[in-house]
């Protein structure tokens, strides 16, 4: 029997159910009154047999000394009402009753009417998706299908070494027989690893751009509900439906919402993650395998997914997406600059230079915001100011022209700055100065932009050393010049300390603890991150911990104290050109110093001290380093 047949029988039947329902309801109830005629009405009212009446318009109704009711049709006729008050009868009067023949039949149909609407209702709840009511046990999986504006490899730069693992996994359905004939197996899964913006959900849009089997997307929150299971049996539904496609391809974002680590927490052994995290285990490696079923899942959080999730077998492949370095920037710049109309200045070279930290999605903002600011400007083609324009906007926030500041401020700002810029100028092996302003941007009031010659992936201890002394700069110049404090310097203080710190408990730099690491970094999967700093040293160390960070700080304050006062002049000389011009570039910064245009490195910096309230965090993001990332200065 075919579907069309079997839905034909299905609402027969319904239809019949309907109909023997409507008779049910359009049964004459019991106890229905006896219609007489007007002359034996007239003749009981005479015998005193009438009790009760109840008169509506030319309707009739009452109730004999028996109980009985009855109705009849009356006349007008005056000598009624003088009968019927003669033989004392209880006499109730209505006004006509206004009702349609429409309403009648509204009325009469109604019942069947509102189960036939519930029927539907339940009916399309039980065939729908998975966002029905009534199969909140099914995935939420979309099947990516054929689009014109579809995302392939062509489309996705700057992270090769990515790319190539993914396009092998595209050769493996493609051509099964090219590996297969060597005794290779088909990868169970891949698992994309990487910063935010880096570019893993694109890789996935690429591979369902790229391979010709079915794609099924689905996000990791998109398993878990308020109900006890759902997510298992979402899983097992997931699974189900690539096997009656397979070979395909499953891609789960943001895994790290079901896989986390098992048995932390507060939710113990009967959590509802951690029930889908074992119907996933099972489904992608267990005792009935998925044959011709690729998963691949994306996260930012490697470290807190469990280790049974990682394991060959289920994520036979970990490819970690990275930052861009400068030749993938460019890559990148030029993807996304192709759908923008670009004057013929515009060097995407220096713009990877000037961009260092930036992530994929940094990039496209910033190729975006370059392109409304030559909108705005109603310039046909966008040109190499609104690219600079635009970096400085995503780097450092908005100028704020508008704010008022006094002058005493203004010259307070100027000689921080100024102090920062010098003590990078003298001091050698650091990244060189960029830009100097005192305008106001995003929650600062004055930057100081430094420019990396190269990439950094390890920094040395002598410039880490020099970074605390630059950050103290601003303090010095203000102690310096001005003869006082402000809170201009909190943001740089806290850096600076911070940044000590690590030397010391990180990255065993301190000569008095030699080589050793202090504080075991915790993490609760499901609490968040680390809600105590747990300490696994004693007072004694932690005392000299202390007095270590202490050293480090001020000896670099003192060493900042002591090249500004020994180029006291030039301090004032660079403090009151700020004041006037309000920013200053990289060949005016070495010729207020040097006397000379000489300018080391060309591009744009990555780097800001920012001044403005206590604790903002500087505008710029900062290079990357092993362990996390060096505060930029």
């Amino acid at each position: 029997m075919s579907q069309f047949q079997k839905n034909l029988a299905l609402w027969l039947v319904v239809l019949l159910f309907m109909i023997a329902l409507f008779n049910i309801f359009s049964k004459p109830p019991q106890g229905k009154p006896t219609e007489i005629i007007y002359s034996d009405f007239t003749e009981a009212v005479a015998r005193g047999d009438v009790v009760e009446v109840k008169i509506q318009g030319h309707s009739i109704a009452g109730k004999f000394k028996n109980a009985k009711t009855f109705d009849t049709f009356a006349p007008d006729d005056a000598a009624l009402l003088e009968m019927l008050r003669a033989k004392q009868v209880k006499i109730t009067v209505q006004p006509p009753e206004q009702s349609s023949w429409w309403m009648s039949i509204f009325i009469s149909w109604f019942p069947m009417l509102l189960l036939i609407i519930v029927w539907v209702f339940f009916m399309r709840q039980m065939q729908g998706g998975g966002a029905k009511a009534m199969s909140f046990g099914k995935s939420r999986a979309k099947l990516m299908l054929e689009s014109k504006n579809k995302i392939t490899f062509k489309d996705v730069a700057g992270i090769e070494e990515a790319k190539e693992e993914l396009v092998e996994i595209i050769e493996f359905l493609k051509t099964p027989g090219k590996f297969q004939k060597l005794g290779g197996k088909l990868p169970k899964g891949v698992l994309l690893m990487g910063s935010p913006g880096t570019g893993k959900t694109l890789l996935a849009r690429a591979i369902a751009g790229e391979a010709d089997v079915p794609f099924f997307s689905i996000s990791g929150s998109d398993f878990v509900e308020m109900f006890v299971g759902v997510g298992a049996s979402r899983v097992r539904d997931l699974f189900e439906q690539g096997k009656k496609n397979a070979p395909c391809i499953i891609f789960v974002d943001e895994i790290d919402a079901v896989g986390r680590h098992r048995g932390a927490g507060l939710g113990g052994g009967h959590d509802e993650r951690e029930q889908t995290l074992n119907q996933l285990l099972v489904e992608m490696d267990g005792f009935e395998s998925s044959e011709g079923v690729i998963m691949i899942a994306a996260t930012n959080r490697p470290d807190v997914l469990d280790p049974a999730l990682l394991r060959p077998g289920r994520f036979d492949r970990q490819v970690v997406v990275p930052q861009p370095d400068k030749r993938g920037r460019e890559a990148i710049l030029k993807v996304h600059a192709a759908k923008v109309p670009l004057a013929d200045g515009v060097d995407m070279q220096v713009l990877s230079r000037g961009t260092p930290g930036f992530s994929g999605a940094d990039l496209a903002n910033l190729v975006n915001e370059a392109a409304l600011l030559a909108a705005r400007h109603e310039q046909d083609k966008v040109e190499m100011k609104d690219f600079e324009d635009a970096k400085d906007k995503v780097m450092m926030g908005v100028e704020r022209r508008s704010t008022v500041i006094s002058d005493k401020e203004k010259k307070n700002t100027a000689y921080h700055e100024a102090g920062h810029a010098l003590v990078a100028t003298i001091l050698p092996g650091t990244d060189p100065i960029h830009k100097i302003t005192i305008i106001p941007r995003g929650m600062a009031l004055g930057l100081t932009q430094q420019l990396p010659e190269d990439e950094k992936h390890t920094f040395p201890r002598r410039y880490l050393l020099n970074s605390i002394a630059i950050l103290m700069g601003g303090r010095a110049a203000e102690e310096l010049a001005l003869d006082e404090m402000t809170t201009g310097a909190g943001n740089d203080i806290e850096r600076a300390t911070d940044l000590a710190r690590r030397m010391v408990c990180k990255w065993g730099m301190s000569d008095k603890l030699g080589p050793l690491a202090f504080g075991k970094r915790e993490e609760h999967m499901f609490l968040g991150r680390e809600i105590s700093q747990p300490k696994d040293y004693s007072e004694e160390t932690a005392r000299t911990i202390d007095s270590e960070v202490e050293r480090i700080v001020k000896e670099a304050m003192e060493k900042a104290r002591a090249i500004l006062l020994e180029h006291r002049e030039t301090l004032d000389k660079l403090a009151q050109t700020l004041l006037e011009k309000e920013t200053i570039n990289t060949e005016e910064l070495r010729f207020i110093v040097y006397g000379e245009a000489h300018v080391e490195g060309n591009g744009n910096g990555n780097g800001a001290v920012a001044e403005g309230l206590p604790g903002a965090e500087p505008a710029a993001p900062a290079a990357p380093a092993p362990e996390g990332p060096v505060p930029a200065v």
